[in-house]
């Protein structure tokens, strides 16, 4: 069978790729705040992880040590962040709880939200926003513009 251009893990996705102080740390909160399950890993001599993916309800993110000019944590940008890593859930008010309980702070407590979803959003330790999501609704875009526009008048 012929090697696929792209593999199916990564068809049809944006794989956040997350610079971290302390990637193996981070892995290890992952695993117990968020349920991730380590996929692969790339240790280097000096112990800082290379490269590495985990596995979070189902999506896969790639994560490594943050080094060099190019790419750093955003603890180390005065911890700010550029990005926040949307996931979807199948219990956003478990996973909020467990997250917290395993050092997360909560930015916004699970909330139902105009656009058909629970949100919750998350700070990890090592400065990365997490939005986890659980789908309540099925709205078509007219609707969630409508409700959009009545919640902000």
């Amino acid at each position: 069978m012929p090697t696929s251009p792209v593999p199916e893990a990564y068809r049809n996705a944006v794989v956040a790729h997350i610079m971290i102080d302390g990637a193996a740390a981070a892995i290890d909160f992952y695993a117990e705040a968020f349920g991730a399950v380590e996929l692969f890993r790339i240790d280097g001599p000096d112990g800082r992880v290379v490269h590495a993916e985990v596995g979070v309800a189902g999506s896969t993110i790639m994560l490594g040590d943050a080094e060099g000019p190019l790419f750093r944590a955003p603890t180390a940008a005065g911890g700010g962040t550029t990005v926040g890593l949307h996931v979807f859930v199948d219990d956003v008010d478990a996973l909020a709880r467990r997250a917290v309980a395993a050092g997360a702070k909560l930015l916004q407590s699970p909330a139902d939200q105009f656009h058909g979803d629970r949100t919750a959003i998350l700070r990890d330790p090592f400065g990365h926003v997490w939005v986890f999501l659980t789908h309540l609704e099925d709205l078509t875009p007219d609707e969630i513009t409508r409700r959009a526009r009545d919640l902000f008048r």
